[in-house]
């Protein structure tokens, strides 16, 4: 089924499910051309990732949640993109309850919970796509950067993510299906992957990602959002006019300038999940204090520096203190529609 086919399938069978359930369908999530509709409104994707982990753990936790949400909506954020999902039906209501959606991602491996290898994932995906929080789904976290995860062939993992997305359409015609994937898709992932319908993308092109969007309407008419983007709060050495150490106006300018050039590129770019919302004490040394160092994959374009200092990268720190890059952030975002291009 081609592209625009399978759209007309998908809004007229959510149509028809709507009518025949007398259900609203103001929550209805789908795509037109390059735009995600949220009750047949463009939807702009102003968001945060978010995995909030307290000082001291290596756990996610959800204890802060009502602190978080405050700081969220008044930073203007609309979407919450989580890397794992959220089992707690009360969390989800509070996030509907202060006006916000969440991307749910899928892991492919989590010991059979609600994960792509056992299956799994569809139990969360029936159990929670009337909630009226849900934006869309999200299976894979630019997994491509692993084959050696598949078998060293990363075939592999874009036909158990088609596969994903298949089953997804099949259980849940009211929400769209995305993908995070790391960098610009190329002609493999595209081709094995028809039933994408909203292709994210992990980017970090320094403080300047605006190329992406030309390269990506060449090769595509799909929506796409920045899954993540953003910078760290930390130089290991001191570089292009700032000092080594803890710098928050480096991350602050940095983020500057990545929303600008989302902002400027609506026609194309859906959005953005800013890389993240709350400082990690978790990926790099003791947890209960801040490390410089961590591991991410390529991460070379990280502005200013070329070092991923992952315990840095919130635009608050672990206790919910605001950095300059938070009101970057707020001022960015409450400028800027969401619901309307």
């Amino acid at each position: 089924m081609n592209n625009l086919a399978h759209i007309v399938t998908f809004i007229l069978f959510a149509s028809i499910l709507f009518s025949c359930t007398g259900e609203s369908n103001t929550n209805f999530v789908s795509v037109s051309d390059r735009q995600i509709l949220v009750g047949g409104t463009p939807y702009f994707i102003k968001g945060i990732c978010y995995h909030p982990v307290p000082k001291g753990s290596d756990q996610r936790s959800f204890e802060n949640i009502t602190e978080d949400l405050a700081l969220m909506k008044e930073a203007g954020i609309n979407t919450i993109r989580l890397y794992s999902p959220i089992d707690e039906k009360a969390v989800l209501d509070k996030i509907h309850e202060s006006g916000l959606k969440v991307i749910i991602g899928f892991g492919y491996n989590q010991g059979g919970y609600y994960d792509i290898l056992s299956g799994s994932f569809i139990d969360y995906v029936n159990k929670y796509k009337t909630h009226k929080a849900i934006l869309f789904w999200e299976p894979g976290n630019e997994y491509n950067y692993h084959p050696e995860w598949f078998g060293d062939d990363i075939q592999n993992w874009y036909t158990a993510l088609n596969h994903a997305a298949d089953m997804i359409h099949a259980n849940d015609p009211a929400h769209p299906v995305a993908t995070a994937h790391g960098e610009l898709p190329d002609s493999l992932a595209l081709s094995a992957c028809p039933n994408i319908d909203v292709w994210g993308m992990n980017v970090y092109r320094w403080d300047n990602p605006e190329g992406i969007f030309e390269e990506w309407a060449r090769i595509s008419s799909k929506p796409m959002y920045l899954s993540e983007a953003g910078a760290d709060s930390y130089m290991v050495v001191d570089s292009n006019g700032y000092e080594q150490g803890e710098n928050e106006k480096a991350q602050a300018d940095a983020t500057q300038n990545i929303l600008d050039d989302i902002f400027r590129n609506r026609e194309i770019c859906s959005g953005v999940a800013i890389f993240a919302f709350n400082d990690e004490l978790w990926k790099a040394g003791n947890n209960n204090a801040y490390n410089p160092g961590g591991s991410a994959p390529f991460s070379g374009g990280v502005p200013y520096d070329g070092a991923a200092n992952e315990e840095y990268w919130g635009i608050v720190d672990i206790d919910r203190n605001k950095k300059l890059a938070y009101e970057v952030v707020k001022q960015k975002y409450t400028a800027n529609p969401g619901n309307e291009k």
